[in-house]
């Protein structure tokens, strides 16, 4: 199956699928495509199981795995997703916040990766280093799953700009901690830094220079953005700017999901103030709207039909289900321990812990850096727990974190700067 044919088959059954939400279910887009995805993979499992001679389950899955979900998200969709979502937070709402995005983007994920890490080399056996691996990949949140949800209970926007923004940048730190702990627990790889010394630097290399790289294009952009009024063009460069820029990043060994945030929340702010017309505005943001949410349908879809890419024995099922409960304690400790350092200084409303933590959902990205873990003896283990977290997040948290959200803060806004 050549790129043409794959990107057609995904698109049409992203279309078939999410008809069938619209019409029957009636759930959230993106989470109506993920279960009627996983049910028609499911179905196919249990026809085979009746009817061996159909040989459905060997012929899907060797289709799903031709597809390469981790390198068609991680070098493909990721930096459009994550450009298209930095495009439409609000750089000045993020100022106002940026100790607490900044805390909960860096302590929060490195607390969130120990508690899992911890806790699954206890449960499992695995070595600690691999465990933190497993950790790292899965702390990661996923803003889009959540935000059109959120948007239902009729909370207020800075409540949404904060989650977003928190989960935007800690995208970005997640999948560099994965990379620096991927060098240490598999040496051998040869593409990572080895030692403390050398995960330092990476860190710092990947972090920093994807920031830098990403306000440097997006600066560069804006320039020529505010010289030019044609909103065909514009929407064009932006769009080159989201897919040039992130290869760039890789090529230059750079967080390329940090770069595409980066260079969304300039352009989306700066540059739709002082770069474009009104008329330029209007097209760009209704592009950028659409690219996100076919990319997440045709992301959602994948998801589902990924289930045929795990091993589905008891002893891994088990282990999944009981890292659900270690990643929303994990979650849980993300959030209340920066919130608990600012309250001294700051007001927090009523419902924000519970709120963040239950809305603090897993996506692609976990599966997509499980996937793409060096062959070891752990992986299926990782890769199986992994699935399994990421469905109960996006299937269940995703459909009752609006419910919470109107129940604990029908208007809360996080953090709010005490009134003298």
């Amino acid at each position: 199956m050549n790129l043409l044919q794959a990107t057609s088959l995904l698109i049409v059954l992203a279309g078939v699928f999410g008809s069938i939400n619209y019409f029957w279910l009636r759930l959230p887009p993106s989470i109506g495509v993920l279960v009627v995805a996983l049910a028609a993979s499911v179905g196919a499992m249990l026809l085979d199981l009746v009817v061996p001679s159909l040989g459905l389950a060997d012929s899907l899955g060797g289709a799903v795995r031709e597809i390469a979900f981790s390198k068609a998200l991680l070098e493909g969709m990721l930096g459009l997703l994550l450009f298209a979502g930095a495009l439409h937070v609000s750089l000045s709402s993020l100022r106002e916040q940026a100790i607490v995005i900044l805390l909960m983007a860096t302590l929060g994920v490195g607390l969130s990766t120990a508690v899992v890490g911890f806790g699954f080399s206890w449960i499992t056996g695995m070595p600690l280093l691999v465990a933190l691996v497993f950790g790292a990949l899965i702390s990661p949140t996923d803003p889009v799953a959540v935000m059109g949800v959120l948007r239902e209970a009729e909370l207020q926007k800075t409540l949404e700009t904060k989650i977003a923004g928190e989960s935007l940048f800690n995208d970005g730190v997640g999948y560099v901690v994965y990379l620096v702990l991927v060098g240490l627990a598999f040496p051998s790889d040869g593409h990572h830094a080895e030692g403390l010394g050398g995960a330092v630097g990476l860190f710092l290399q990947e972090a920093l220079g994807g920031a830098v790289l990403g306000v440097v294009l997006g600066w560069l952009v804006f320039q020529v953005m505010k010289r030019i009024d044609d909103y065909a063009l514009e929407v064009l460069i932006t769009l080159g700017l989201a897919f040039g820029g992130y290869e760039l990043a890789v090529a230059l060994h750079v967080s390329a999901p940090i770069m595409a945030v980066c260079a969304g929340l300039l352009i989306g702010d700066v540059g739709t103030k002082y770069g474009m017309s009104k008329q330029t505005r209007r097209y760009v943001d209704a592009f950028w709207r659409l690219i996100d949410e076919i990319l997440n349908a045709v992301l959602f879809l994948l998801l589902g039909i990924e289930v045929f890419s795990i091993v589905l024995e008891w002893d891994f099922l088990i282990a999944g289900a009981l890292s659900v409960g270690l990643a929303l304690l994990a979650r849980l400790a993300a959030v209340a321990v920066p919130i608990a350092l600012l309250r001294p200084f700051r007001s927090f409303s009523r419902g924000v812990i519970p709120i963040m933590t239950w809305g603090g959902l897993k996506g692609g990205i976990s599966v997509a850096l499980a996937l793409a873990l060096p062959e070891n003896e752990w992986k299926p283990l990782i890769l199986t727990a992994t699935y399994v977290v990421v469905v109960f997040s996006i299937i269940v948290q995703g459909l009752t974190v609006g419910k919470v959200a109107m129940r604990l803060g029908r208007a809360p806004e996080l953090p709010k700067q005490e009134q003298p």
